[in-house]
């Protein structure tokens, strides 16, 4: 696969796990030097997840909660949560891996996730989930 092919291949799983809307308002930015910002982070966060292998999407996105929150990088663990149904996660999943924050990153880590879990799923429309 070419360097286009790899970027593109990005650009659409970005859009299946985050939609079109967020993807959209993230790349609108008329700054040239800020879209290719934007590339950069689709071909390297989201090529990864683009990656033949052993690791599923589900697989994938869960990571990704877990290190967004060990982080305390709260807004990105947010956006994963609230779009980690699209790769497959259950909130149970999710629930679940609170405790597993908890144990290997600490109670204040798994505490900002449960509040910031808490906001994600009180902003979902009614029924979903």
């Amino acid at each position: 696969m070419d360097d286009q092919q790899q970027l593109d291949a990005a650009r659409a799983m970005r859009r299946r796990i985050l939609g079109d809307e967020y993807v959209d308002a993230q790349t609108a930015d008329p700054n040239p030097t800020l879209r290719e910002l934007q590339d950069h982070i689709t071909r390297s966060a989201w090529g990864v997840w683009t990656r033949e292998g052993p690791l599923s999407l589900r697989d994938r996105s869960l990571l990704v909660l877990a290190i967004t929150a060990a982080l305390g990088r709260m807004e990105e663990f947010e956006l994963h949560a609230g779009a980690c149904h699209n790769a497959g996660v259950t909130d149970a999943e999710v629930d679940e891996l609170l405790f597993q924050l908890a144990a290997y990153a600490g109670a204040p880590a798994a505490v900002s996730a449960k509040r910031s879990l808490a906001q994600v799923r009180a902003r979902r429309p009614a029924g979903e989930g």
